[in-house]
């Protein structure tokens, strides 16, 4: 049954319900697919038998060619498009909301030694190229997940999209009358033999979905999920209207989907299956005519206003050269024009009437080189309805407070250092059990207000380090953190939620070089004053770690990216504890877009040269304008 599962551990159930129904979240999908998804339902999910046969049906249904350009939507883990590939079919894509999922395809397909294309992305809007696909298809139960029936059709339309001129779908999905009629209310079986699951199913109040409640327990651990899930039934009748609304044609439903349990237990949604196929619109041929420049103006900061982060409360030398850098590195990009806004005096006349496409908003210093106004820029841009690149306001709002930021992780299960919070108007405060600690604002970017001394190792050095911040930063809040002394770890995603992730490889902070005097931070010195020994001696490397820590680092960057409200591109720093456990340091929803920064070294890291990275950002941004 390709509709779940949760892996978190919780301690409780919610016991006896009266109604399924008010429990079902309405994006129940988003982080279902997992690895419990595949403990429940791996004996027909992960049965070779099922695959083969229904790989034989697609191929026959659809008369698959081996130079056929194949879509595999809501692939899940690649069952069908690696069985593909393995008989010999070479323009394969999979597509699938499950991040879990799609790296467990890469991993196998890998293994193989085949070649396919995994991609994470939403159903209803991901970003294919028009008019490349011969077929199209959605096996094992994956249509009608979504609250309404509208992104159903939306489904649809998108497929219809990627078609060539009357290029074919396949789709499998429950029979809705049968189901209505014959599904089991409650139900268990054994997993293997040491975990058992539970279910219990009823209609929704209008009758026109499934609701699936599983209750998941381990023979020694108990309980490890209690999740719900549901599907839309759709009839014969139903299914072939809504093709027929969403632009198809020769709609054939086939002989019924037999599907085996190699457990010989409960089938649920896969019990009883329609396989059915259409044919895309007929398309006029695209005619090739030679494409306008696309237009983006650049924002940046002001070099003519004072800035107060930087070494000398200005622009400098470094800056301008960096500035460079950017302008000759867009300059290779083809396809683009860009222009360039950075005198913040007459912004807001500069910014209406702008002929372009969209800003791409690289003002990180924030409105007249203020850090705390970085939010007013994109701001100003949506008053304007100026589409732009990067966060919004209430995304930099957010991460702009580090204490909220921990919050937000705490919730989401991620882990994050000891803290005690200073308020500006506090008179006393407790230094964290722990020693040493780090001391630091809790608003503000650009590592202002730490440096060496940031680092404290009893109360005295903790009161006179607060009282210093306190003066060069009045009124702004102050954490007390316990130091971490282990790696320390960024995460750079591009991309969007629901449209996919490339998720850059991990870089780590190598303090080898540093002088054992100094305490191994990443302060203000090593980002603004090439004189300091934290500038000259902190190097920077492509982190080799555990499989296990690596999926970690990227799924808390992507779970934090979407709670967070980030867009297009964002870094996320990690440090662990001297007992290795890595946790949290901050988020970074518009990071430095600069040559020598972090997020273009991970870049480098993949293989992408400076242009490449602002490349990926452009499409990321394009992508989600749909431009």
């Amino acid at each position: 049954m390709k509709t779940k599962k949760k892996s978190a551990h919780i301690s409780r159930t919610l016991g006896p319900l009266s109604d399924l129904e008010r429990h079902l979240p309405e994006e129940w999908w988003r982080s279902l697919f997992n690895a419990v998804y595949l403990s429940t339902d791996g004996d027909v999910v992960e049965n070779d038998e099922n695959t083969h046969r229904e790989v034989d049906l697609l191929v026959e249904a659809l008369n698959l060619k081996n130079t056929d350009k194949i879509l595999d939507l809501c692939c899940g883990q690649g069952r069908h498009t690696i069985e593909l590939a393995k008989r010999g079919y070479k323009n394969l894509t999979g597509l699938d909301r499950s991040n879990y999922l799609i790296r467990l395809a890469k991993r196998r397909a890998k293994s193989a030694d085949l070649v396919v294309q995994f991609k994470e992305g939403d159903a209803r809007r991901f970003s294919l190229p028009e008019n490349s696909f011969d077929g199209v298809f959605m096996m094992g139960n994956s249509f009608g997940y979504f609250d309404r029936e509208e992104d159903d059709l939306a489904v649809l339309s998108s497929i219809k999209k990627v078609l060539k001129s009357e290029g074919k779908i396949a789709i499998d999905l429950v029979d809705g009358d049968w189901i209505r009629q014959n599904f089991e209310p409650r139900s268990w079986e054994w997993i293997d033999k040491n975990q058992f699951v539970c279910r219990e199913r009823s209609l929704s109040s209008n009758g026109d979905k499934l609701i699936s409640r599983e209750v998941v327990t381990h023979a020694e651990h108990g309980v490890i999920a209690d999740q719900f899930y549901a599907e839309r039934l759709y009839s014969k009748s139903r299914i072939e209207k809504l093709l027929k609304e969403a632009g198809f044609s020769d709609i054939v439903i086939h002989a019924e989907i037999e599907t085996l349990s190699s457990r010989d237990e409960d089938l649920g949604m896969m019990a009883r299956r329609n396989f059915l196929t259409a044919r895309g619109p007929l398309k006029a041929a695209v005619k090739t005519t030679k494409k306008a420049l696309i237009d983006v103006t650049v924002l940046l900061g002001d070099p003519q206003l004072p800035d107060s982060v930087k070494l000398e409360g200005q622009f400098n030398a470094d800056d301008f050269v960096t500035i460079h850098k950017l302008k000759e590195a867009l300059s290779k990009i083809e396809g683009f024009h860009f222009r360039y806004i950075d005198n913040h005096a007459t912004l807001q006349n500069s910014l209406k009437g702008l002929p372009s496409a969209f800003v791409l908003n690289f003002c990180d210093e924030g409105y007249s080189n203020k850090a705390s106004l970085e939010l007013h820029v994109p701001a100003y841009l949506e008053m304007l309805n100026i589409p732009y690149s990067g966060a919004n306001p209430q995304s930099l709002a957010i991460c702009y407070n580090k204490a909220i930021v921990r919050y937000v992780a705490m919730a989401c299960d991620i882990p994050v250092p000891l803290e005690t919070y200073f308020g500006s108007e506090d008179q006393a405060f407790t230094i964290p059990s722990i020693l040493p600690a780090l001391i630091k604002p809790c608003e503000g970017d650009s590592s202002i207000g730490i440096t060496s001394k940031a680092v404290v190792y009893n109360a005295n050095e903790g009161i006179d380090y607060i009282t210093h911040l306190q003066e060069i930063l009045p009124g702004i809040p102050i954490l007390v953190q316990e130091f971490l002394k282990g790696r320390e770890f960024s995460v750079g995603l591009i991309g969007n939620v629901g449209l996919g992730f490339k998720a850059l490889p991990i870089l780590e902070v190598d303090y080898s070089e540093l002088d054992e005097g100094l305490p191994p931070i990443l302060g203000y010195e090593s980002k603004w004053d090439p004189s300091s020994p934290y500038w000259t001696e902190i190097k920077y490397k492509q982190a080799t770690i555990a499989d296990e820590q690596y999926r970690n680092l990227v799924d808390w960057s992507k779970n934090l990216f979407e709670r967070l409200g980030c867009r297009d591109y964002a870094r996320f720093d990690f440090r662990a504890d001297a007992e290795g456990t890595i946790k949290l340091l901050e988020v970074n929803p518009n990071p430095g877009w600069c040559w020598d920064g972090k997020l273009n070294l991970m870049a480098s890291f993949a293989g992408y040269d400076y242009s490449g990275l602002l490349k990926l950002i452009i499409d990321a941004t394009m992508g989600r304008l749909k431009l």
